[in-house]
């Protein structure tokens, strides 16, 4: 069996996609979606596809290896997703070539399902902004029973804000809370935004609420601030969505910067690459929460190693994560877990005809972000 064939779409806002076809039939379907990086993403993959047409697609471990080690420049966010697609399509053929899950090919599921958390919050605490917030947590509730939820700071944050602007995020916080009763567990993207002393500052303000964790509470280029952050906060801080490979991750580990960490399956190497990230996680007692704020096929794709890792707390999901409409039926969302699947490969069955559209390309995760005060660079 060899690769006869790379194909690449993009059928909805943040989703890239990549169909490897060997030359008897058999698909796989990665996921490619790097944020901001469309067209560069789309070169690295038709760069790889020299050297993967004409092999075999059960020999993974050979692929992710020639693929990182082979060009002097290793790593970095466009090899790495163009990587992270393909591995996830070469995963997909092999389940499909033997006839069981990708999951049975990692070492078999040390649980039943899954669970998941969707994005929820406040965005404001004007009436219309209740009602917002309201509406979508009821909806979120009868659709999925979510146990669990994560939000995101709102706004752009400067090295320090005054007390009227923290005041009104930790009011929001302390809301959240009292709506969903200590049952649920809450969350919150703070999206690399902060310095230290104002991440510290605010995580102090809002831990009585406990939160589940903070995620990327500064930026993720320092370690050494991180867990300046993490040792002063009594609750778990998260990082790791753009952390790539297990060498970007060593030194979070050996500095016990964080408590969880959010590898993304499409950004950090793909199935066999999360899957090593975690078992490292598991001898410093840190828990994995895979990072998945794309498309389904992504979703799909970490799910797998979500059920072979024991040490894997909680995957994040967002609406377009359990379909899109690219899948003929949607992942179905019961008491805030996913049954685990159970076709061959990953699992899911596509649809031919909604990956051929094309979206048109607007901004993602970036752009041009301005402070209103003085119109200098603000983080997104």
């Amino acid at each position: 069996m060899k690769i006869a064939k790379i194909e690449q779409f993009f059928p909805l806002p943040r989703v890239r996609l990549v169909k490897i076809t060997t030359d008897d039939g058999i698909t796989g379907w990665g996921e490619t979606t790097l944020e901001g990086k469309p067209k560069s993403v789309h070169a690295a993959v038709e760069e790889l596809a020299g050297y993967l047409i004409g092999k075999d697609p059960l020999r993974i471990e050979h692929h992710w290896q020639h693929i990182y080690r082979s060009a002097f420049f290793r790593g970095g966010n466009v090899l790495m997703t163009a990587l992270s697609g393909i591995d996830q399509a070469l995963w997909d053929i092999a389940g499909k070539t033997h006839g069981v899950p990708v999951y049975q090919l990692l070492g078999g599921a040390v649980r039943d399902r899954i669970r998941v958390y969707a994005h929820w919050g406040i965005g404001s605490l004007d009436d219309e902004g209740k009602d917002k917030a309201r509406q979508r947590l009821e909806w979120l509730r009868q659709k999925g029973g979510y146990t669990a939820f994560k939000a995101g700071p709102g706004g752009k944050w400067r090295g320090h804000e005054p007390p009227a602007v923290i005041d009104e995020f930790v009011q929001r916080a302390y809301l959240m809370r009292e709506w969903v009763g200590p049952e649920v567990e809450l969350a919150f993207d703070f999206h690399g935004k902060m310095t230290p002393a104002l991440a510290i500052e605010i995580c102090h303000e809002i831990k009585g609420m406990r939160p589940l964790f903070v995620e990327e509470p500064v930026p993720q280029e320092n370690v050494d601030a991180l867990k300046l952050v993490s040792d002063h906060v009594p609750f778990p801080i998260a990082t790791g969505e753009r952390l790539l490979t297990r060498w970007g991750f060593r030194e979070v580990f050996e500095k016990h910067a964080a408590a969880y960490i959010q590898p993304d399956t499409s950004h950090c190497g793909g199935i066999t690459e999360l899957k090593k990230i975690a078992n490292m996680a598991e001898v410093y007692y840190m828990h994995v929460l895979p990072h998945c704020a794309i498309g389904p096929v992504a979703f799909t794709a970490s799910m797998h190693v979500d059920a072979v890792i024991p040490n894997f707390l909680a995957q994040e999901q967002i609406d377009q994560g359990l379909g899109g409409g690219l899948f003929m039926q949607e992942w179905p969302v019961r008491d805030g877990h996913i049954e685990l699947p159970t076709a061959p490969g990953l699992g899911f069955e596509i649809d031919e005809q909604a990956v051929q559209r094309t979206v048109e390309y607007r901004e993602e995760l970036g752009g041009e972000f301005y402070y209103p005060t003085d119109g200098s660079v603000a983080d997104w």
